[in-house]
């Protein structure tokens, strides 16, 4: 039966994994009706209550650098299902999804006890991996460890067990002992274990399970890390060799020897322990012949890309946003607001957090920790049955004694949280991955908002007498680079008329026109579509879209796009990547899809209209060359 990327998905998930019995006897059953695919794979198997995904990231980046064909499979994901499924970076294509899932639902339906959703995510993921000729498959584990639908494979060349701590109780244990036993579930006799430094219980735990099944165990020592530098950019540290580690544990003094300098892209102090684990799962991988040069490791720790976890969305404002959601992912968090935001519980004006919380999570325990840090609370409910709603979870908040909004919406909260930080202060989206998905998607329009009002009203400080010197200067840099050989064949150009607080290219016009340089210039239309029109008549004008002034249509000749050799095109903000924020109604955009490949694209600005980072979003344009009162930026 053919079916549609929403039926298969539709499929997959209306069978809850919480109404199902604990056990793999499900899995089991349904790889084998399927020719058991996970048995022709070789895996990195990762399990934890903290740190799993961003292990899981460093980790497939790295083995990628090194040129092996990589299968990843975390859990959850954030915006798109299919990042549950991805080789090589790439997810999983619609139509395999589509195809696979087919094909499965034909062999789960036919079972007396009916998969899982997880269940059937882990069969699809292993049949297109398979499919794929993966070398090497990450792989997450969903919940827990021994009885997770992932613990079916053979033994994994390295059982990863990252962080560990109080979670889903109810399900793995109440104590770290027993959630260790559990987590511990995934090692097997004949693979290598590498753990993460965590609380004694949980070490000798892991510990005993590697002795009573005989794997070599390797501990990832955080004082191998040496921290030099931390910023939201990210963080650059010095690995050291274990015996370094070893001597400093012991105050034997002396720096020992660095196994490397690296560059990690990932913001946050409490990624520096997962590289540690990382890096210490990279040596066993060697050790058991995977061939990863130290290139591969830079390259990957450098380009490792993972969302919602600590991720600045953008810098101004700051809005960062991290899916951590019990109390030892809110630790985490207020160790990186001191370290990389530079925020004390001393600090005056705070944080202002927009937070979404499930009602079974402790967040009176996550509050206490970050409350010192917050300045102001937005609540939102995020979009799961067991959230805890808004207008409880701000209550609670205030009878806390701190300010607290509730929301009807996620986006009522972004937009409530932006306004609160016009003074400076940082936005942290915080609470729970249920949220994370709809602030990525929507986050990039609402930011446009918030950066246009930034943008604004650095331009409206500017006097007329600063505005019209940057002008002059403009100009005189545009007629440099159309006097170059890049643009001395240009015959037409698409120009503007400026709105007060815009650069003004009137002499530049001017001086094309003088050249013989046939000059456009925007006419707006209904639905966001812009004409080219070149007035025949000196006062063949009017005031068009926020009264900007445009020739008459009737008055002046309509060009096509496709006779058009330059546009000279202004905006809002730009950044030095060649991103562009208009005034929200897309003309350009849409104007500019109609141009030539070859057609030349200027972007005219302020240097004041700089951001470091504009909000893009995906029918945005970047404009390949930027011309300020400062010069040719790009």
């Amino acid at each position: 039966m053919k079916m549609t990327t929403q039926e298969a998905i539709a499929y997959i998930t209306a069978h809850t994994w919480s109404q199902k019995r604990v056990g793999l006897s499900r899995e089991e059953e349904l790889l084998r009706r399927l020719g058991d695919p996970q048995k022709s794979l070789r895996y990195v198997h990762v399990a934890g209550s903290n740190g799993k995904g961003s292990t899981c990231a460093m980790l497939e980046r790295i083995l990628r650098e090194a040129g092996y064909r990589t299968g990843f499979f975390p859990s959850p994901y954030i915006e798109d299902f299919r990042e549950r499924i991805q080789v090589c970076g790439e997810m999983i294509p619609e139509e395999a999804l589509c195809e696979i899932t087919a094909l499965v639902k034909e062999e789960a339906d036919a079972m007396e006890d009916h998969p899982s959703q997880f269940e059937l995510v882990t069969a699809i993921g292993m049949i297109w991996f398979l499919r794929q000729h993966c070398d090497l498959v990450v792989l997450e584990v969903g919940l827990g460890g021994e009885y997770d639908a992932t613990n079916v494979i053979d033994p994994p060349e390295v059982a990863v067990i990252t962080h560990i701590g109080l979670e889903h109780t109810e399900y793995l244990g109440d104590t770290l002992d027993k959630i260790a036993r559990t987590k511990g579930g995934i090692i097997k006799n004949g693979s290598d274990v590498v753990l993460y430094e965590n609380p004694p219980e949980v070490m000798e735990t892991i510990r005993e399970i590697c002795l009573a099944k005989n794997c070599p165990l390797h501990i990832a020592h955080a004082s191998r890390i040496e921290l030099r530098e931390a910023s939201l950019d990210g963080q650059v540290f010095v690995l050291h060799s274990e015996k370094s580690a070893k001597e400093a544990e012991s105050d034997a003094g002396g720096e020992g020897d660095a196994c490397g300098v690296y560059r990690l892209a990932l913001p946050g102090a409490y990624q520096l322990h997962n590289a540690a684990t990382v890096l210490t799962t990279v040596e066993v991988l060697r050790r058991r012949g995977f061939e990863i040069p130290q290139e591969a490791v830079a390259a990957g720790l450098a380009n490792v890309r993972w969302p919602a976890r600590f991720e600045v969305l953008s810098r101004e404002p700051l809005f960062i946003l991290d899916g951590g959601h019990n109390p030892q992912c809110a630790e985490a968090l207020a160790e990186s607001i001191e370290t990389c935001l530079g925020v004390t519980a001393d600090t005056p004006g705070k944080i202002i957090f927009l937070l979404g919380v499930l009602a079974e999570k402790d967040y009176a325990e996550i509050l206490r920790i970050l409350g010192p840090y917050a300045d102001t609370f937005y609540c939102v409910t995020p979009d799961s049955p067991r959230a805890l709603p808004a207008d409880r979870l701000a209550a609670y908040l205030g009878e806390a004694g701190y300010e607290a909004h509730a929301c009807t919406s996620v986006e009522e909260g972004i937009r409530g949280s932006l306004r609160g930080a016009q003074a400076g202060q940082p936005v942290i989206a915080f609470g729970s991955l249920y949220m994370a998905g709809e602030i990525r998607r929507i986050y990039p329009r609402l930011c446009k908002e918030a950066q246009r009002r930034i943008i604004r009203a650095r331009r409206e400080a500017m006097t007329a007498e600063e505005r019209a010197e940057a002008s002059r200067a403009i100009c005189g840099y545009l007629e440099e680079l159309f006097a170059g050989a890049e643009y001395r064949d240009v015959r037409t150009v698409f120009s503007y008329r400026a709105m007060p607080e815009e650069a003004d290219l009137t002499a530049f016009n001017r001086q094309l026109e003088e050249k013989g340089v046939r000059v456009a210039y925007p006419v707006a239309l209904a639905g966001g579509r812009m004409l080219a029109a070149v007035p025949k008549e000196e006062d063949a004008w009017r005031a068009g879209w926020l009264d900007i002034q445009e020739p008459d249509p009737e008055r002046s000749e309509i060009l096509e796009p496709a006779e058009i050799d330059a546009v000279l095109v202004p905006c809002v903000a730009f950044d030095r990547q060649g991103n562009r924020c208009g005034h929200g109604a897309g003309y350009y955009d849409r104007f500019l899809e109609k141009c030539r490949p070859d057609a030349r694209l200027v972007m005219v600005a302020y240097s004041t209209q700089e951001l470091r980072r504009v909000a893009t979003e995906p029918t945005d344009r970047r404009i390949p060359c930027i011309v300020t009162e400062e010069g040719r930026l790009l």
